[in-house]
């Protein structure tokens, strides 16, 4: 009898562990920042905020999709120029120090997530926000630098002005190579809107104990309905390199409103964007039973032609699954 009792035991145990890896929801915050390099800069893409929510669709059995996920975010990315406080080198009422403008976007989205059994996938997406005064950079920023004892930001006057931005956008990736603690996929995505426009190619590496790419940390899909093929691995827990290329066709947070008239009593300051630009991102990542997280330091050549500097931020993923 407690032979039996033990076994039904380790039994039960062993079938929690096992749907434990099966979620379809999870819900995660992003914060990006400059800072968290250690590098003492604070400039260019200095900070970043967002919140997620993802939720696995069914898919049919005799469907060549794997798996199906559907996502909410909202987000918030901010701007300096070399400095968040140009009045420190005595140039405060000189806008020609500003080598980026001064810039906050705003927004809310939807992704759809179309990730298919040959470990190919699709993710499409929309974005409605806005850049300028009304995406409250200026305000977020100084109570930030208030709250954690930093300068006061000085040069927001100088922004870019309000424009609404309505943005699509659509990502595919694919494998190419695997073996043991390894593979090599595909990563390219394209943009097109009145906020941001553009495309970008590269490959992406992996090393460790990662799983396939339709549920999987680095395609945004660890949450699935129903497992149709066995998982590489319980948990991923591996890093990761990808270098891109990116081409940069429209950028407001540098240029400004795309169909917005420039207002002569406005003090916007708008520079030239870089046509190309090349970045690096290396990171880990790794998820549990029930959480997922994923650590990464981004390195990127000039976005604007104007800029003193390159620049780099550290980007820090936390989400929790549920059913």
């Amino acid at each position: 009898m407690k032979l039996k009792f033990l076994i039904l035991i380790v039994f039960l145990f062993g079938t929690i562990q096992l749907f434990a890896q099966t979620h379809g929801n999870e819900i995660g915050v992003e914060t990006d920042n400059d800072s968290y390099l250690l590098r003492g800069s604070d400039r260019y893409y200095t900070d970043g905020i967002f919140i997620y929510f993802r939720h696995a669709l069914a898919v049919d059995s005799s469907s060549k999709l794997q798996n199906k996920v559907l996502g909410f975010e909202a987000g918030q990315k901010i701007f300096n120029p070399q400095t968040g406080n140009i009045n420190v080198t005595g140039y405060y009422d000189d806008p020609s120090y500003i080598d980026r403008p001064f810039a906050a976007y705003l927004y809310v989205g939807s992704t759809l997530n179309f990730l298919y059994s040959d470990e190919s996938n699709l993710k499409l997406s929309a974005q409605f926000g806005i850049i300028g005064p009304s995406a409250y950079g200026k305000q977020v920023q100084t109570w930030v630098h208030k709250t954690f004892g930093f300068y006061t930001p000085a040069g927001w006057e100088y922004q870019i002005d309000n424009n609404a931005v309505l943005n699509l956008s659509a990502e595919y990736n694919r494998l190419l190579a695997r073996t043991t603690g390894f593979d090599v996929s595909l990563s390219s995505y394209g943009n097109l809107g009145n906020g941001f426009s553009g495309a970008g190619l590269g490959p992406l590496f992996r090393f460790g104990n990662f799983n396939q790419l339709f549920n999987s940390v680095s395609t945004q899909s660890t949450v699935i309905r129903k497992n149709k093929k066995a998982s590489l691995h319980q948990h991923e827990l591996f890093f990761y390199y990808k270098p891109q290329i990116n081409y940069v066709a429209y950028d407001a947070t540098i240029q400004g409103g795309l169909f917005t008239k420039h207002n002569p009593n406005s003090m916007e300051v708008t520079s030239d964007k870089e046509p190309f630009i090349l970045s690096n991102q290396l990171g880990v990542a790794f998820s549990t039973s029930r959480f997922v997280f994923d650590i990464a330091a981004i390195f990127h050549s000039k976005d604007d032609k104007e800029m003193a500097r390159v620049h780099q931020w550290g980007a820090i993923t936390g989400l929790y699954r549920f059913k």
